[in-house]
């Protein structure tokens, strides 16, 4: 599921916290960089953003996890043939989340747009929940961290730049009225002569 901007950004403005949890499931990385943004604007509290996004990209992993677990197998035995997917591809990935799950889960998590693939593996192997929570919160706390804070710089250098321009903007106008009152009085000089 994708959300524009335009439903995004009014519906979190108004509920905040309420918005933001199930924003944060289904679309976490991209939530968590407006929210920074909107933390440096004053408008979130950037440590109470941070610890409902955590809540709720945790919980949409902890879905992909169920996906996997519930319905994995099934899924391999039966379409898996169609992405090159065997049950002996699914008895390779289980000795690699065996000897390195928690590498795995962090990569995954760390690497944007693959991440539910990993997450969905660690479910089809059955990996035990704990061990997943776990991995899965440590890159889920740095995750989460790095965006909010690339979010909350962006917003002081759009501010920044709203500043600037805002300035330049005054400077310009400025310029104009004076140009138009050289000109004015200039022209005003030059009809009054050519009029004696």
């Amino acid at each position: 599921m994708s959300l524009s901007f335009g439903q995004i950004i009014p519906w979190l403005l108004h509920y905040k916290y309420l918005a933001l949890f199930p924003l944060a499931v289904l679309e976490g990385p991209i939530i968590t960089i407006i929210t920074g943004f909107f933390a440096s604007l004053g408008l979130i509290n950037f440590i109470m953003a941070y610890f409902v996004i955590v809540a709720g990209d945790l919980v949409g992993d902890v879905l992909h996890y169920l996906v996997g677990r519930i319905g994995g197998r099934r899924f391999v035995d039966h379409w898996g043939k169609f992405f090159g997917v065997t049950r002996n591809h699914i008895g390779d990935l289980e000795q690699q989340y065996e000897k390195r799950g928690n590498k795995l889960l962090f990569i995954g998590k760390m690497a944007h747009g693959i991440g539910g693939a990993f997450l969905v593996g660690a479910g089809v192997i059955k990996m035990p929940f704990d061990k997943f929570l776990f991995s899965n919160m440590l890159a889920t706390l740095i995750k989460s961290m790095v965006l909010l804070i690339i979010g909350f710089y962006f917003g002081h250098a759009f501010k920044l730049i709203d500043t600037i321009l805002g300035k330049i903007a005054l400077l310009t106008t400025g310029a104009g009225i004076l140009l138009f009152i050289i000109y004015f009085f200039y022209f005003k000089k030059w009809k009054d002569k050519s009029i004696l």
